[in-house]
C-alpha cells in the first residue's frame, strides 16, 4: 500500500515538473513575462532608490525582495489566460493528472523564474558592488520560499475566468503595487509609525524583505523564523483558494 502511494507521489511530481519545463521553454522569453517579471522590478528599484543614501548591501537586500516578489507573481496571470486562449490549457486538464498537480507545475514556473532573476541580481551585488552575504543559507531559503509564496499569489489571478491576459494583468499589477507600498521595502519598519507598521504586517512582502535584511545585512526587525513561517503559511493561503477558483472557472467554461 505504501509503495503505491510513493509511486503515485513520484508520478505526480514528474508530471508537475514536465509542465514546468514546458512552460519555461515556451513562455520565459515572451514579452509579457520579460516586461512584468524581469524588467519591472529593476525599474521600480532604480526609480525609488535614486538620490537616496543607501549602502550597497541594503540596496541588494531590497532588490532581491523586489525581484522575488514581482517576478514570481508575474507567471500565473500571464501564462494561464494565454493558454486558455490557445487551447493548450484544456488539453492539460484532459490529461491523466490531478488539478493540484497541474497548479503545482504552474506555481513552480513562476518560482523558478524568480529564483533565476534573483540569482542574477545577487551575482551583480556580490561581484560588482562587493556585497558580503551575512547568512547565505538564510538567503537561499528566503528566495526559494518567497518565490513559491509569491508565485502562488499570482496563481490566484490566473484563476480569473478569462482568456485575455490583459484582463488579469491590470488587477494583478495593482495588487502588487499596493502590497509594495504598504510593506517595508522602501520605508524600513523601524521608520514607520505604529499604524503604518501594523498595516505593513498584512503584506507577505514585508516578511520577505525582513528576511533578506537578515540574510544580507545580518539584522532585521522581526524574528527570521517568524518571517520563514509567515511565507510558508502564505504558500498554503494563496494556493488553496486558487484550486477552488480554477474549478469554478471550469464550470463557467474557461
Amino acid at each position: 500500500m505504501n509503495g503505491n502511494w510513493i509511486e503515485r507521489i513520484r508520478s505526480e511530481i514528474v508530471q508537475a515538473w514536465t509542465i514546468t519545463k514546458k512552460d519555461i521553454k515556451v513562455y520565459y522569453i515572451r514579452p509579457g513575462m520579460l516586461m512584468f517579471g524581469f524588467l519591472m522590478p529593476f525599474f521600480m528599484f532604480f526609480s525609488f532608490s535614486v538620490r537616496r543614501e543607501m549602502g550597497a548591501a541594503q540596496g541588494v537586500a531590497r532588490l532581491l525582495a523586489l525581484t522575488t516578489f514581482f517576478t514570481a507573481a508575474a507567471a500565473g496571470p500571464f501564462i494561464i489566460p494565454l493558454e486558455r486562449r490557445l487551447g493548450t490549457y484544456d488539453r492539460l486538464l484532459a490529461a491523466p493528472m490531478s488539478l493540484i498537480t497541474l497548479l503545482l507545475g504552474k506555481t513552480a514556473v513562476g518560482a523558478c523564474f524568480a529564483i533565476g532573476v534573483s540569482f542574477i541580481s545577487l551575482l551583480g551585488g556580490v561581484f560588482v558592488f562587493g556585497v558580503t552575504i551575512a547568512q547565505p543559507w538564510l538567503l537561499i531559503a528566503g528566495i526559494v520560499i518567497g518565490a513559491f509564496a509569491f508565485s502562488a499569489l499570482g496563481l490566484i489571478f490566473g484563476s480569473i475566468p478569462t482568456r485575455n491576459p490583459g484582463d488579469v494583468q491590470m488587477p494583478s499589477t495593482l495588487l502588487r503595487w499596493g502590497l509594495l507600498f504598504i510593506s517595508g521595502v522602501f520605508i524600513p519598519l523601524s521608520d514607520m509609525s505604529m499604524v503604518a507598521r501594523a498595516v505593513a504586517y498584512i503584506s507577505p512582502l514585508t516578511y520577505a524583505q525582513d528576511l533578506m535584511n537578515f540574510a544580507v545585512l545580518g539584522n532585521g526587525m522581526l524574528n527570521p523564523w517568524l518571517d520563514v513561517g509567515i511565507l510558508l503559511i502564505s504558500i498554503v493561503v494563496f494556493f488553496v483558494p486558487s484550486i477552488s477558483m480554477h474549478k469554478r472557472s471550469r464550470r463557467l467554461g474557461y
